[in-house]
């Protein structure tokens, strides 16, 4: 997969003939709450050489192992549920009739047989295609064969597809997503249709239809492609601070924004700042689609990512996407309403993030209503507070209209869930 701004680029030069198609809007009932799973082209990227990288190449034997590795690892058990191939598993020709192939190397049983291995596991499965002529990498694209490739992947039994936007016009793409995603419909198999037209439009100055898009996919990319470091994951995450007045709005169950894959077990991140990825996604109500080598993933990494606590605000059924509504002294603090309600009012998680690089940790006192916008009701006498980067901690009270205390270390993140409280005693449930 190339990145988004030189795909972008590409797509200005590249003449595509299309024609604007009248369909129904989406209806497969999937994502009701963010796609959890695991997807390869993060940490696997386009390595298709299997001497010389054996555990690491686009392969059959990378997504079994991945797949054996959510079962024994515990990541099925927890809610992760899609082991996605990317770009880099086709032939570099479509047969005599025009069915895309896998490379007969790399996938010798073919593409039904992996789903079967997959699904067998109590997994789903998911693949990659590509809208334009050529996939990111320069496989054979979609264009022209949308009917077949949408028959194609049903008759595979894949359960997630992520469409590209590479090699395609950026003025007309749209509506060629319009018209893969009714063919997905008609094959009468529930597919989860992920777009990448937003993260195209947007580098060229084009403001996506979110409306559309709910109509259409159940999960798009915003923006470009994450890499492994702290700095991406920065990037991504201020411009859906920068823009979260236009997008916030448009996600929710069965449609949501998605910042790219979590990058924690990687090179990249230290292990505050994988606290930090994770805190931040959680708020966004982001797809937890994991790209890492499971196998290598350390104790303290793992905990994070199989933290149960964290999954559920993630995965709460309102679906709401959390906001940055503070920054002080260079700690942002992020907040995002989830269940359960306690009277009239929800519960908040809040994330108190780090943007400095003090050598020690940095302790922010905010005020819960000013600061965070906790509730002005004079009914509710405080909050029951939940660490959730440390589950057996017991909870504590905060009065209401009084300040609150985190110390944060640096490039790090803390993450509560606030639970109002309308009388002296904590409320359980």
């Amino acid at each position: 997969m190339l990145p988004v701004k030189i795909c972008a680029a590409l797509a200005g030069v590249i003449l595509v003939c299309c024609t604007a198609v009248v369909v129904h809007g989406l209806d497969n009932g999937l994502a009701r709450k963010p796609p959890m799973g695991w997807m390869s082209w993060e940490r696997y990227r386009c390595i298709t050489d299997c001497k010389k990288y054996p555990d690491e190449c686009i392969s059959e034997q990378l997504f079994k192992r991945m797949a054996d590795l959510m079962v024994s690892e515990g990541y099925r058990d927890a809610g992760y549920e899609y082991v996605n191939i990317d770009d880099c598993w086709m032939a570099d020709e479509r047969d005599e009739d025009g069915v895309l192939q896998p490379n007969k190397e790399r996938f010798p049983n073919g593409i039904k047989h992996l789903a079967d291995y997959i699904h067998a596991r109590g997994l789903k499965f998911g693949i990659y295609q590509d809208i334009g002529t050529k996939t990111c990498a320069g496989y054979p694209g979609m264009m022209g064969y949308f009917k077949l490739d949408a028959q194609t992947f049903a008759d595979w039994d894949v359960d997630f597809i992520k469409i590209d936007g590479c090699y395609a016009d950026v003025e007309l793409m749209v509506d060629d997503y319009i018209k893969f995603g009714a063919f997905m419909n008609e094959t009468g198999r529930p597919i989860l249709y992920s777009c990448s037209w937003p993260a195209y439009q947007e580098y060229n100055g084009i403001i996506p239809d979110y409306e559309q898009l709910k109509e259409t996919c159940n999960m798009w990319r915003n923006w470009g492609d994450i890499e492994d470091s702290h700095q991406s994951v920065v990037e991504i995450t201020k411009y859906f601070s920068d823009h979260q007045n236009r997008i916030v709005p448009h996600s929710g169950p069965g449609h949501w924004n998605d910042p790219d894959t979590l990058i924690l077990g990687n090179y990249g991140l230290s292990y505050d700042q994988s606290k930090s990825q994770l805190a931040v996604w959680t708020v966004l109500a982001a797809p937890f689609l994991i790209s890492n080598d499971l196998a290598k993933v350390t104790p303290e990494v793992k905990e994070l990512l199989l933290n149960r606590a964290i999954i559920k605000v993630n995965q709460d059924p309102l679906g709401i996407q959390g906001r940055l509504v503070k920054t002080i002294n260079k700690i942002e603090i992020w907040k995002r309403s989830i269940l359960p309600r306690v009277g009239h009012e929800l519960t908040q998680a809040i994330a108190f993030v780090s943007r400095r690089a003090d050598g020690a940790p940095y302790t922010v006192s905010v005020k819960l209503r000013e600061d965070v916008g906790l509730s002005n009701s004079t009914n509710i006498k405080g909050y029951k507070v939940y660490d959730l980067f440390e589950p057996k901690a017991v909870p504590f009270l905060v009065r209401a209209g009084t300040t609150f205390e985190t110390r944060v270390n640096p490039s790090g993140a803390n993450l509560y869930r606030f639970v109002p409280q309308y009388g002296t005693d904590f409320i359980s449930f």
